[in-house]
């Protein structure tokens, strides 16, 4: 423990140098290793983390979680760093959002004296894994963290357990026009129709399709279809597609989307990748395929 204790206070160096980053207990081990007590402080004394790279929160999530606190209380501390003036959120905003919907004045906490480089990491890290998290958001974290550790997008998606393709498509959505992101953020347009809007390069044309995405309530099909046939649209480096072949990107996609994975579809068969033994347990997972242990 005092190893981790050393490496925790260095930078969380512990947490990235593994192969794949411990996202269930990268939390638990930066409280476990502080050897402060857990203390109750005024949520109106909290800040956010100036890091926090989330600018949106689902409230119905919010509200689930405020009435899991009514009913159970707060389970785990969040974590905070002592500022000028009250104390600073380091991992644990929604807790605290949610404490606060559910009427509590005061939740607990850890005390911990992390500097700016360290909060910046684990916010990004808290906020990376969460399912809620709007893919702007996430683009936007899995940006910051390649940029500030360096990282190639195939040394990001080893560590944090993402495929390749999924980093790549969703990197691509930080391409498009500020008024589509805002769209992609409240869930006007999916993912799947912002991945393909990131592939064109007129932003005015782009910003029109996601307009004409709501009103006409178009399909990723129809805009795959749009995007291979109208000459007017500009697809970066992308030939014409049949119709069986956009069917089958369509496929990829929403397959992409479930399974976090490599999928490709053609000639009547599908190939679905994987990089080891674990990953290949999660895709099945997803899947709801149960395999009885030898």
């Amino acid at each position: 423990m005092e190893n981790k204790k050393k490496a925790l206070g260095k930078g969380l160096e512990q947490l990235f140098s593994a192969s794949v980053i411990d996202f269930d207990n990268f939390e638990k081990d930066i409280v476990n290793s502080s050897s402060k007590d857990t203390i109750e402080i005024n949520i109106d004394e909290i800040r956010s983390n100036p890091y926090q790279p989330r600018k949106t929160f689902d409230m119905e999530t919010l509200n689930e979680l405020a009435s899991s606190i009514k009913e159970y209380g707060i389970i785990e501390p969040i974590i905070v760093k002592k500022s000028i003036k009250g104390y600073e959120l380091i991992a644990g905003e929604r807790r605290t959002k949610a404490a606060k919907l559910a009427g509590l004045t005061t939740i607990p906490a850890i005390i911990k004296d992390f500097n700016d480089q360290e909060m910046m990491e684990i916010a990004l890290i808290e906020n990376i894994q969460r399912e809620d998290l709007n893919p702007i958001d996430e683009a936007t974290s899995i940006n910051n963290i390649i940029k500030l550790r360096g990282y190639t997008q195939e040394e990001f998606a080893q560590k944090f357990g993402k495929s390749r393709t999924y980093v790549t498509n969703i990197l691509g959505l930080l391409k498009l026009p500020d008024d589509v992101k805002k769209l992609v953020e409240k869930k006007n347009i999916s993912m799947s129709h912002a991945r393909v809007l990131s592939k064109l390069e007129d932003d005015e044309r782009v910003s029109n399709l996601a307009k004409k995405i709501i009103t006409d309530e178009i399909s990723v099909h129809e805009l795959e279809q749009m995007v291979s046939t109208d000459t007017s649209i500009k697809p970066k480096n992308s030939p014409k597609k049949n119709p069986q072949e956009l069917a089958y990107r369509l496929y990829e996609n929403i397959l992409i989307d479930k399974l976090n994975t490599k999928v490709k579809i053609s000639n009547k068969k599908m190939e679905i990748y994987f990089d080891d033994k674990k990953d290949l347990e999660n895709i099945l997972d997803k899947l709801n395929i149960k395999v009885e242990d030898e």
